[in-house]
Parts: C-alpha cells; sequence; structure tokens
C-alpha cells in the first residue's frame, strides 16, 4: 500500500487498479475469505489420498491472440483478463504446485494442459510433464 501511495505511476494500470480494489476490502471479508481458503484446501488436499495428480485445461479457449479483449465461452462473450484465469486459480490461490504445459497445434494457437499435485510433490508434475511432452510429441499432426 505505501507504494501504491507513492509510486502509483510504476504500477500497469491493470494491476494497480486490482491492488488498489483489495486494499479497500473490509477487514472482516478478508478473515472470511482465509477462513474459507483454508477449508477448502483441506478439502481439496483430502482429494489426494486417492489420487496423484489432477489435470485440467489451463484456460477456457484456445490461447487468445494478444490484444484481444474479449472470448466466447458457451456462447457468452466475456472479458479475457479476468475469466482467463478460472481453471488456474482455484488450486494457485491456496497454493498447490501446478504446470502449464503447452501442447502445440501446427499452424493454430497452443492448448494449454495444467497438471496439479499435493503439496511437496513438484517431482511428480515434472515426471508427468516430461512423459507426455514425449508423447505428443509422436502425435500425428494433420
Amino acid at each position: 500500500l505505501p507504494r501504491l501511495q507513492t509510486r502509483l505511476e510504476d504500477f500497469d494500470p491493470a494491476t494497480r487498479d486490482r491492488f488498489l480494489a483489495g486494499a479497500l476490502i473490509p477487514s472482516s471479508w478478508y478473515l472470511q475469505a482465509q477462513r474459507f481458503r483454508r477449508w477448502y484446501r483441506d478439502r481439496l488436499r483430502e482429494i489426494f489420498t486417492e489420487v496423484d495428480i489432477i489435470l485440467t485445461p489451463t484456460i477456457p479457449c484456445i490461447a487468445p491472440p494478444l490484444g484481444v479483449e474479449k472470448m466466447i465461452i458457451d456462447g457468452q462473450e466475456l472479458l479475457i483478463r479476468p475469466n482467463l484465469g478460472r481453471f488456474t486459480q482455484p488450486f494457485s490461490f491456496i497454493g498447490l504446485p501446478a504446470l502449464s504445459l503447452p501442447i502445440k497445434r501446427p499452424s493454430r494457437l497452443p492448448l494449454g494442459l495444467q497438471i496439479i499435485a499435493a503439496p511437496d510433490r513438484e517431482e511428480l508434475i515434472l515426471r508427468v510433464a516430461r512423459v507426455l511432452e514425449e508423447m505428443l510429441i509422436d502425435i500425428p499432426h494433420k
């Protein structure tokens, strides 16, 4: 907050606006969000007693070209910036290790596959990413 107050011009406008909005949130909301975060983290960690890895798309569409501000998802036009993280945020905000593996497609924009593991299992993510990379290299492209 002190840097925002004294060096506002040093921040990208979109990032600055998010920081400023966060600074205006009442402390009771913050505390409630932390309680939810702790509850959600504990529930999600229970999943890793049954599975080793969770695979999800990284974003809800193909990678948008630079400069594009809107996308269509399920027939709705949505702003890209607040919606691209809908598949990564449920895991990153509780601190789970994750990796986004780009899936290249000849003459098309790439797709992304997110690999998520339990806390302190980064080596498992890297092993899975390596296997997937090797598998995807051998896929014939049309």
